[in-house]
């Protein structure tokens, strides 16, 4: 097969999203919710074009990114009980036949994993963190740092608190104490079967360790970076770990600012 990219009378951006056979039949650039999207990138002099994804039909999706100049990617790392192995993959073909992918998978490995807490934990936002490559390492080294306080516990690839979980040790116990971050109530279990909850997320990955920061109720931050700037920030009051009843009640959504905003 010829795949040798030809130029395009306009530039073409595709916006890859993951869903199903009917999701892939309707979706238009007049409809969804990447409406803005398109109309921005139509402002802008390029054609934009809806992409649905999913494991059934990805060789019909592999051919429309091949006949587009870039693709904008929009897939969760865990959605609907699926990863982005495969996904990732095709992106990583595409984009070395020469479409340009954002953002490419390995710039996520890098950037948009939760392992960038612990390589840049010694730069001003860090804090004590560790990283677990083996559930055998965690078994090990878990209990010590549970002596010293709170933990948060992160899969290395997720996405709305899946897989993130307060624990802390009881004090006249020998059980722990476990938050899923996206539930509202707290459990007690073994060390034991907490570990094995975890134990799918050492499947190809690791898991970041990191103290609890009690100050969690004010707020998470978040920066957007363009290239290899900072855009803007997000600002968003959380209720994902949050145990205060008062603290959860000002839960609230994301709030923008730009890059000069003097708080951050």
């Amino acid at each position: 097969m010829d795949t040798e990219k030809h130029p395009s009378p306009r530039n073409t951006v595709v916006v890859l999203s993951r869903g199903d056979a009917a999701a892939r039949r309707d979706a238009t650039s007049k409809n969804g919710r990447f409406v803005d999207v398109f109309e921005a990138l139509a402002a802008a002099g390029m054609e934009g074009h809806p992409v649905i994804y999913d494991e059934s039909f990805a060789d019909a999706a592999r051919e429309q990114l091949l006949a587009a100049d870039g693709v904008l990617v929009w897939v969760n790392p865990i959605q609907d009980g699926r990863n982005r192995a495969g996904l990732d993959a095709m992106l990583r073909d595409v984009a070395a036949q020469g479409v340009w992918v954002s953002a490419h998978p390995d710039v996520i490995l890098k950037m948009g994993t939760k392992e960038v807490l612990y390589r840049t934990q010694s730069m001003g936002w860090g804090s004590d963190t560790a990283l677990y490559r083996t559930a055998e390492a965690m078994r090990a080294e878990l209990p010590t740092r549970l002596a010293g306080g709170p933990r948060v516990i992160k899969r290395n690839r997720g996405n709305g608190g899946q897989g993130v979980w307060k624990v802390e040790k009881l004090p006249t116990s020998p059980m722990i104490r476990v938050l899923d971050a996206t539930k509202d109530a707290p459990e007690e279990l073994t060390l034991d079967d907490f570990l094995s909850r975890c134990s799918e997320y050492f499947e190809n990955d690791s898991v970041i360790d990191q103290a609890f920061q009690p100050r969690l109720s004010e707020g998470v931050m978040r920066c957007y970076m363009a290239g290899d700037r900072c855009a803007d920030f997000g600002h968003h009051r959380v209720k994902a770990l949050v145990e205060s009843p008062a603290a959860r009640a000002g839960a609230g959504p994301r709030l923008y600012t730009s890059n000069a905003e003097p708080r951050f």
